[in-house]
């Protein structure tokens, strides 16, 4: 995805955004008309919540702390799945290769599935919120509301550095099934499905391990619902993972272009 000839001149400003918004236009509508994608990444946190934080909760602040939680876990599909999986299947079908050949900015493909991530991600947000203040009788200040959502799409970061990572090194064939192993007991394990503290206690001290631990703290620091620890340190530890991921998928990278 580099340009195929050096000395061209550089496109106008307006060229090159309409790149980025085509290419995430293209990204989002090849996304949207796949069911397999669709229909999980936005009907299972609904689902989730409206079981555990509608009709089972188990204490009053369940629906709030919930909330919180499910938004993290509602993050982590697109942004694993658009890029695990999705960079997996378009490096062994060749439609990385062929984009490879094009002057597109190999940013451009990039920003493109971080955009789709966070459309799908807003779409969960405000499906949630809307289930908890409807449903639930969750009520927040307003700022809560907005603090909260920005954190939960703030998820998209680390997320999709992991999903990354994770196809650069996979097969097509196999990256669901990674993905699966790595997205599902993460975020049980995180504290994401239910309240940390009814975790076996040699689980809690595990949590710490998971980047989506970190992301729910952040959230539930919003509600005062979190495990304690400062927000910085959660930041810090967040932008570590996030490092790490991208290490680890630049690898992958230099691996493929070596072929």
């Amino acid at each position: 995805m580099q340009a195929t000839n050096a000395g061209a001149p550089r496109p106008p400003l307006s060229r090159r955004a309409s790149i980025y918004v085509l290419e995430a236009r293209a990204e989002f509508l090849t996304l949207a008309r796949m069911p397999a994608f669709t229909v999980p990444t936005l009907l299972f946190p609904l689902m989730f919540y409206a079981f555990f934080g509608v009709v089972m909760k188990f204490s009053p602040s369940a629906p709030t702390y919930l909330l919180a939680t499910y938004g993290v876990f509602g993050l982590m599909g697109p942004s694993l799945y658009g890029f695990g999986v999705g960079f997996a299947n378009a490096r062994d079908s060749g439609q990385l290769l062929l984009k490879q050949t094009t002057p597109m900015p190999v940013a451009a493909y990039l920003a493109a599935r971080i955009a789709t991530a966070l459309v799908f991600g807003m779409a969960i947000v405000i499906s949630l919120f809307l289930l908890g203040a409807y449903a639930a009788d969750v009520t927040l200040y307003r700022w809560q509301w907005f603090a909260l959502a920005g954190i939960v799409l703030a998820s998209v970061i680390p997320f999709c550095a992991l999903g990354l990572a994770i196809g650069a090194w996979v097969k097509a064939q196999s990256a669901v099934a990674i993905v699966n192993i790595v997205y599902l007991p993460m975020a049980f394990l995180s504290g994401l499905w239910m309240p940390i503290a009814l975790l076996p206690s040699f689980l809690q001290k595990l949590a710490i391990v998971f980047p989506a631990y970190h992301q729910a703290q952040l959230t539930l620091k919003v509600i005062n619902m979190d495990q304690g620890g400062s927000a910085g340190g959660h930041v810090l530890i967040i932008g570590i993972f996030t490092v790490i991921f991208l290490v680890i998928a630049a690898a992958g990278f230099r691996r493929v272009s070596q072929r």
